[in-house]
């Protein structure tokens, strides 16, 4: 428990439960209340992470209001909260209206980002975004903006979220700032997620892609000469019959050189092949998910009682008795005293 109470801005990455930061993990593990939009953020993120006794507040049912009581408890009672945004948090998300408003309350706050829901979809279809030969600069253009024309104008690749509903005119605004209709387009729907959606298309098939797929909600939308699909490479060999022999690659001097010392060496026995074992293959533990365990453990375990320190016993020094002198108890005898004897006259 903190001294302040804590409210943390995490960003839980596009979706993905193993997509979020080892220090966002933490923090989610630390937390005392959860505040997070299920439509938004995975509840596998939530599940995995939160202690069971974690208060979970479900952001899309609660009103601004009830979001700042929430601040203001936490800043009363000391404790950890933990508000958790879709993608990267310090990118967007009206964090920073939330941030000061806590400031204020005399929180300690801290925002942890996240991997955005543009890295990811650009991860996905394997496109640099800010290649020199097609663009220097994404712009990430919210849903209410009403700049997308000017930025249009700019023939830089765009990162918008768009309503879905809205296709149609966002359409209209990339047509007006000098995009041609056969500028391609990338959809992008709950990257990461089990059901997410990807499509490439062009700005001129964009509405009818959008209407295919029935997406009405907030949707990615990546657009401009960067995200164009790579042309692939058939290879002759591919079509070609199977009964045509294959050519033996041509050994180099490198290789037949190596193959000579290895042919020559009899320092060392070569073993003998023991025989092939048919065995089930050991599931590998994933190494990300091991470090989030282990610090989930570091949280979550109770404080470890301080072993009592032991008393300290004083002990007196002796005091060193004086030497005794073994006296006799009985009464010494006295010498007879002999009478000088008398002369006869």
């Amino acid at each position: 428990m903190t001294t302040t109470g804590r409210v943390s801005f995490v960003g839980a990455g596009p979706g993905a439960a193993d997509l979020i930061t080892l220090r966002g993990a933490r923090r989610i593990a630390e937390a005392d209340v959860v505040v997070w939009a299920p439509s938004a953020v995975d509840a596998e993120c939530v599940r995995e992470h939160a202690r069971a006794e974690a208060e979970l507040v479900d952001f899309s049912r609660v009103t601004p209001e009830e979001i700042t009581d929430v601040y203001r408890r936490a800043a009363a009672a000391r404790q950890v909260v933990v508000r958790l945004h879709s993608g990267d948090a310090a990118t967007g998300g009206g964090v920073q209206e939330q941030h000061d408003l806590c400031v204020r309350l005399g929180l300690e706050v801290e925002v942890v980002p996240g991997v955005s829901v543009v890295a990811a979809a650009a991860a996905k279809i394997g496109r640099e975004l800010t290649q020199t030969e097609a663009s220097s600069t994404v712009l990430i253009s919210p849903e209410s903006s009403e700049l997308v024309s000017e930025f249009a104008a700019l023939q830089t690749t765009m990162a918008a979220t768009v309503s879905g509903a809205r296709t149609g005119q966002f359409v209209e605004k990339l047509l007006q700032g000098g995009y041609s209709e056969s500028t391609p387009v990338v959809v992008a729907y709950k990257v990461s997620q089990a059901d997410e959606l990807i499509a490439h298309t062009t700005i001129g098939e964009l509405e009818s892609v959008v209407k295919q797929h029935k997406l009405y909600r907030p949707t990615l939308f990546l657009v401009g000469a960067a995200v164009k699909a790579p042309t692939r490479r058939v290879s002759a060999t591919a079509t070609s019959s199977v009964d045509e022999p294959l050519r033996a690659a041509r050994p180099t001097r490198w290789s037949r050189r190596a193959a000579s010392r290895i042919a020559t060496r009899t320092d060392e026995p070569i073993p003998a092949a023991a025989p092939a074992v048919p065995t089930a293959p050991a599931a590998e533990p994933n190494p990300a998910w091991t470090a989030v365990e282990e610090i989930q453990q570091s949280v979550r375990r109770p404080a470890e009682e301080p072993a009592p320190k032991p008393k300290l016993t004083v002990v007196a020094a002796e005091i060193p008795k004086p030497p005794t002198v073994n006296a006799s108890t009985s009464t010494p005898r006295k010498k007879p005293v002999r009478k000088p004897k008398r002369s006869a006259n």
